[in-house]
């Protein structure tokens, strides 16, 4: 019997591959890591004369109000996200399936109209201090008054309504794959309900936990506009008034370093408080199953559900429709003016999610080859612009786009003859590139996490098959990552939608994008102009979140 033999694949071919692929991937790397080495070479080229007003009268208050807004929003975030987990994992009530994702809804209202909103609805004259005082007989603000929103306290409240989702969905899903086995061990052991909770199910949720406070802080410290707009001076506003106000590169490059060093510091406090704790999971035990609540107890439950989403989601979005009918019936139309930052929030939102997908696919690809021993460095170093908030990523950026621009204008006029300008800083590029560099961690992460659930056995069955490395990629690989590669779309889609203070520093000339209006509006005061803005980006940012949601809760299933 004549014997077949299978057709190995070409060698030179897929190293070929292999190595393309791995030198992409390190020149994106070092683009990442470009804004850092810009900022330090600014802030060392810099004079640190004034240096001594700087730490009299700005560093310290800026600095002891990061640090202050973090602590409070991190213990806001970890309460509202731990609980809401906790509260749709363990308890049936009425509602739960809507409140299951509806707990996510506030992820499409950015922290800036956030506070643009609660400004006018917590305004003394605002509705609800005006009902309040209807309801307890008092006529006028002199004679009841809420505290102000703006302040400290205000800023963190608001703030963690908005981001408690990053616990939120971290920990619900390792709430679900706990098992139960393990609480009736405990209970078994003597423990009630709630020590099983507070020994058990609290330190095996912890990682998730901390990663869903991490997101938050970063958001926190990425945040201009809220800030602002609530009177907190920030290290990142400081950043920003040194910069614009004062007109000094040098001095808020340095600024800026000092908040990566806090930056730093926080997350390896965080990862060396736990660096001796290990967690396992067994897929044999039976999950977690939620008890069915009745009468009064389910009603509390339902209330202590819906409360974030009323006050991170339904009131903003409540207050931003009413305004924005109310603007509409006064002009009878859109401004042009608006339709085009509508055009151009979605377009560069679109252009960057496509690239950052594509850079992320490619890293994790290049970072799986278990013989490539500086992988885990490339993935590392890819992730860097998450952790920088956007004020400090666009100050990095600003050298390496001159350069840019300075190189290609010259060889435009050399071959075409062209005039001088700007192609990076004078377009939408110079704002994509930020986009790409600052969310690329979240396309790198997910598209690990979805390698890492496919087993080797495929691509080794493939290879056996003689299929190439690049078409078991293709054929293999690629269909199975599509649920990863559409989260990890849909999450920088979103947040590209949102971002502020890049675009702000970033944009060229006589280009708006919905947040750049909004921000404008806002800080002149027409709080009216600016909300149609607002329930735009919301609105765009909300069917993203929801299909999100539901594929999460879903795939958890």
């Amino acid at each position: 019997m004549p014997q077949t033999t299978l057709q190995q694949p070409s060698l030179k071919k897929t190293h070929s591959f292999n190595r393309t692929t791995t030198y992409i991937a390190i020149a994106v790397a070092f683009c990442v890591l470009a804004p850092v080495l810009t900022l330090l070479w600014h802030a060392m080229s810099g004079s640190f004369e004034h240096w001594a007003g700087l730490l009299e009268n700005v560093i310290p208050n800026s600095l002891s109000n990061t640090l202050i807004l973090l602590i409070g929003v991190a213990i806001v975030v970890a309460l509202l996200g731990t609980g809401s987990a906790w509260l749709t994992t363990a308890y049936q009530f009425p509602t739960r399936s809507i409140l299951m994702w509806a707990l996510l809804l506030p992820l499409a209202v950015p922290t800036y109209i956030m506070a643009f909103a609660y400004l006018d609805v917590m305004h003394p004259l605002g509705p609800i201090q005006s009902i309040i005082r209807d309801i307890l007989g008092y006529s006028s603000p002199r004679q009841f008054r809420l505290p102000d929103i703006r302040s400290m306290g205000g800023a963190i409240i608001l703030l963690g309504f908005v981001l408690y989702p990053y616990v939120y969905l971290s920990t619900r899903v390792m709430f679900m794959t706990q098992a139960a086995n393990l609480i009736e061990a405990a209970r078994i052991l003597g423990c009630t309900r709630r020590q099983a909770f507070y020994r058990v199910i609290i330190p095996m949720a912890r990682p998730a936990i901390a990663v869903g406070i991490s997101l938050a802080l970063l958001e926190t410290l990425n945040d201009i506009g809220a800030s602002e707009f609530l009177g907190i001076q920030t290290m990142t506003v400081s950043i920003y008034t040194t910069w614009i106000s004062r007109s000094n590169l040098a001095g808020a490059a340095q600024i800026a370093i000092f908040m990566l060093i806090v930056v730093t510091s926080l997350i390896w406090i965080e990862r060396y408080g736990r660096r001796k704790q290990r967690y396992s999971n067994t897929q044999k035990m039976h999950p977690i199953q939620p008890q069915k609540l009745h009468g009064t107890h389910a009603l509390i439950a339902m209330a202590l559900g819906w409360f974030p989403v009323i006050c991170g989601f339904i009131i903003p979005a409540i207050y931003l429709v009413s305004e924005s009918v109310k603007r509409l019936e006064e002009t009878g139309t859109v401004s042009n003016d608006l339709i085009r930052g509508t055009i151009n929030t979605i377009s560069v939102a679109a252009v960057a999610t496509f690239i950052t997908v594509m850079l992320g696919l490619l890293i994790a690809w290049v970072v799986r080859n278990p013989h490539f021993r500086a992988g885990k460095l490339i993935s590392r170093t890819s992730s860097l612009g998450y952790a920088i908030p956007g004020t400090v990523l666009a100050i990095g950026l600003l050298t390496p786009y001159a350069i840019l621009d300075t190189s290609i204008s010259n060889s435009m006029s050399f071959l075409f003859s062209l005039p001088p300008q700007l192609y990076i800083m004078g377009s939408m590029s110079g704002i994509v590139v930020a986009y790409v560099i600052r969310f690329l961690a979240i396309s790198v992460g997910g598209i690990e996490a979805g390698l890492s659930r496919i087993p080797p056995s495929l691509e080794q069955a493939s290879r056996i098959l003689g299929q190439s490395s690049r078409q078991t990629f293709f054929k293999i690989h690629l269909p199975l990552l599509t649920p990863a590669i559409g989260a990890a779309s849909l999450l920088i889609f979103v947040d590209a939608m949102k971002e502020l203070s890049a675009t702000l520093l970033l944009r060229p000339l006589n280009f708006e994008t919905l947040s750049t209006w909004l921000y404008a509006e806002a800080a002149r005061g027409t709080y009216e102009e600016g909300a149609i803005a607002a329930l735009i980006i919301v609105l765009v940012g909300l069917f993203p979140v929801i299909i999100l949601a539901k594929s999460q809760l879903k795939s958890n299933y």
